[in-house]
This record gives structure tokens, C-alpha cells and sequence, in this order.
């Protein structure tokens, strides 16, 4: 699946070779794997976890955001 790390900024992070990413999200962690069904969730103050087809694991810190799942793309909007 994709996937977009987002900041006001800039991208901070994509590729298109994902098959998991872990959020932390308002009510606690949740995972998102390839064909998840679309949502929006809030996004609170913890780490991202990114996990690739070669099994790469790289994480991002992010203080609050929100969270886009929509045809096998996922967006990270943070702060």
C-alpha cells in the first residue's frame, strides 16, 4: 500500500511498498494493513511505525494529526 507522512511543512515521508503502519490513535494504538477498509481517525501524541515489503521498520514522532485510508493510500496529516 501507500503511504504519505504529511507536515505543514512538507512530506516527510512516502513510499508505495508498505504493508503495515502502526498509529497511536485518541483511544490507543491501531494498525493498518494493505486493503483496510477506508476511515478517518485523530491521531494523538506518540510514534508512527512504518513496516515495508522487506520488512524495514522505521518510525516517526508526531505530537497530534489525523489519519486518511482510502483506496490502499494512506495520509498522515501531523504536527
Amino acid at each position: 500500500m501507500k503511504v504519505e507522512l504529511i507536515s505543514p511543512q512538507k512530506r516527510i515521508f512516502h513510499s508505495d511498498d508498505i504493508i503495515l503502519v502502526q498509529l497511536p490513535g485518541i483511544d490507543g494504538l491501531f494498525e493498518i494493513l494493505n486493503r483496510h477498509a477506508p476511515m478517518i481517525a485523530l491521531l494523538k501524541k506518540g510514534n508512527i511505525k512504518v513496516k515495508d515489503s522487506q520488512n524495514k521498520v522505521t518510525f516517526f514522532r508526531i505530537e497530534k494529526g489525523f489519519v486518511e485510508v482510502k483506496n490502499n493510500v494512506v495520509t498522515i496529516f501531523s504536527q
